[in-house]
């Protein structure tokens, strides 16, 4: 699942198209324009996306947890909403709102104003474009670290400032923000890293706007005539910077400014907000239009319109798009069957190995447990498109070739989940104590019969919540089937994503709206079996 597609991946960028050694591919890939501009582009976006990460986040979340702003839990539940759009949607959304002569927003702007109709107030297709839809699905992550984090910060700290004569934006410079700043540090390398690995977005709005970033250039390379070396060497850059990114935060987030001694503390004492109380609750509304209100009202548009680029009113609402993607596209169903198939199959094999892995690891079952708790969590420093160019490399040749069967898209979606189930269940392993266990030994039970009536019946609720949360992943994945999938194993984001191409919006608005229907029933049901400590756990790598 993880050695050999990495190992492929290596050997592949050291070879020439004869299988000679070289180091050639590297040599191209950072003196060809065509490879060295998508590798400049991704970064600024990065940048950009980590930045305006924090400039939104930071004030929402200071708001939410540590203010009396009136529907506080609202906007946190909607924030949380947020993220259950994959960010590929929330970019085929975007284009029907802003794309320069068909967006709606445009549209209304030219009839309010009486400007031309080849003027336009927003352009989509723009790397600014690009960067907005990307920060929208990816500001949610960092709000989540730090509401979290300013929820747990102990409020003798603020109160013991206050007591010794500071105001309250003294107070918040010396104490709130450098207690918050590792965990704002942390989020902008999260925003950084999804910025980075992300292929839909880019691969809706920067191609037409013609340009590549480097998620997007890997993909090209697999269209006629493919170049894998290419694919291979333009890989390892990703998976590096990956890497050292991901270090980076488990540094940030290792190095805590405070530390409580005792055992409970007090919460913060919310900040009285006075007349700014509404004004504040407008703008969270106002920033939470962006990823949420405005995108699924131009979904809903589209879906239920015969002309995507009208308002649909009561009079011209239509059913044709419905009918016509259920009941006329012929790839719709082989399509939702391909997906159910995996994520079902995804999210019982991913959890069963999860579950067997973080049960020797918290037991330290057998010699080597260190290693498995490696290689369950390696696969987080893998982008999904990388993942799918070693897959590609390893399963198209004998002795077991795979690709264009289900299984290779199998391995690919249990390879990816896999950290982030092995993460929750191993919490849940460490929170069973195995003094529980061992009292079932000592009264003559087996291990299997110890297993089966202690510690299955108390990590019922995070198998619930993983096996959810990997089924909701799944449906949402699109970097590596995009390099995996064939004509008879397509599934439904690349269904979408190849509607895309055909620009059949009515159709893409009802399968996108269908996927987002399944994965809010299905976290819903994570929240009501799994309870909210393990439902909270939103896998990061599903937003790719």
């Amino acid at each position: 699942m993880i050695v050999l597609p990495m190992g492929w991946l290596i050997a592949y960028s050291l070879s020439d198209k004869q299988g000679a050694v070289t180091l050639g591919n590297f040599v191209t890939l950072f003196t060809d324009p065509s490879f060295v501009d998508p590798l400049i582009t991704t970064l600024i976006i990065a940048v950009s996306v980590s930045t305006i990460c924090c400039l939104v986040a930071a004030p929402l979340g200071w708001l939410v947890a540590r203010t009396d702003m009136p529907i506080r839990r609202i906007v946190r539940t909607l924030v949380m909403a947020s993220l259950v759009t994959p960010p590929f949607v929330g970019a085929i959304a975007w284009e029907m709102l802003a794309a320069p002569n068909s967006g709606l927003l445009n549209q209304l702007w030219r009839s309010m104003t009486g400007m031309p109709a080849d003027e336009a107030l927003l352009d989509i297709y723009s790397l600014t474009g690009l960067i907005f839809v990307i920060a929208c699905y990816t500001f949610p992550y960092v709000f989540i670290l730090l509401a979290n984090a300013l929820d747990r910060m102990p409020g003798e700290l603020e109160d013991a400032s206050s007591m010794l004569g500071a105001k309250t934006w003294q107070t918040a410079r010396r104490i709130t923000v450098p207690l918050a700043l590792p965990t704002l540090l942390a989020g902008a390398l999260v925003a950084f890293l999804q910025a980075l690995n992300l292929f839909g977005s880019p691969a809706i709005l920067a191609i037409p706007a013609g340009f590549h970033t480097l998620t997007t250039r890997i993909w090209s390379l697999f269209q006629f005539p493919p170049k894998p070396e290419l694919a291979a060497a333009a890989s390892l850059p990703l998976l590096l910077l990956t890497i050292l990114l991901l270090r980076g935060q488990a540094l940030a987030l290792g190095r805590r400014g405070y530390a409580v001694l005792g055992g409970k503390y007090g919460e913060p004492r919310l900040v009285r907000l006075g007349a700014w109380r509404w004004p504040a609750a407008a703008l969270a509304l106002l920033i939470l239009a962006m990823p949420l209100f405005l995108p699924y009202a131009a979904l809903f548009n589209s879906a239920f319109s015969r002309v995507a680029s009208r308002l649909v009113t009561l009079d011209t609402i239509t059913l044709h798009n419905v009918r016509f993607t259920f009941l006329e596209l012929s790839s719709t169903m082989p399509a939702l069957k391909n997906t159910f198939l995996l994520a079902t199959l995804s999210a019982t094999l991913g959890a069963l190995l999860a579950l067997l892995i973080a049960y020797i690891v918290s037991r330290r079952a057998v010699t080597g447990h260190r290693v498995l708790a490696f290689l369950a969590t390696a696969p987080l420093a893998i982008p999904g498109i990388v993942l799918g160019v070693g897959l590609f490399l390893a399963y198209t040749r004998p002795p077991l070739t795979l690709y264009g069967t289900l299984w290779i898209l199998l391995i690919a979606f249990i390879t990816i989940e896999l950290p982030a189930a092995y993460q929750q269940l191993s919490s849940a392993f460490h929170a069973v104590h195995p003094e529980l266990e061992e009292a079932g030994r000592m009264l003559g039970a087996s291990r299997l019969r110890t297993l089966a009536d202690i510690t299955a019946p108390l990590l019922r609720s995070a198998v619930i919540a993983t096996w959810c949360f990997v089924f909701v992943a799944v449906i949402r994945e699109l970097s590596a089937a995009v390099i995996l999938f064939t004509s008879e194993t397509k599934v439904l984001s690349v269904l979408i994503f190849d509607l895309k191409e055909s620009g059949d919006v009515g159709a893409i608005a009802v399968l996108s709206l269908t996927m987002v229907a399944i994965t809010t029933v299905v976290v819903a049901v994570a929240n009501r079996f799994g309870g909210g400590r393990e439902a909270s756990r939103l896998p990061a790598r599903a937003a790719g």
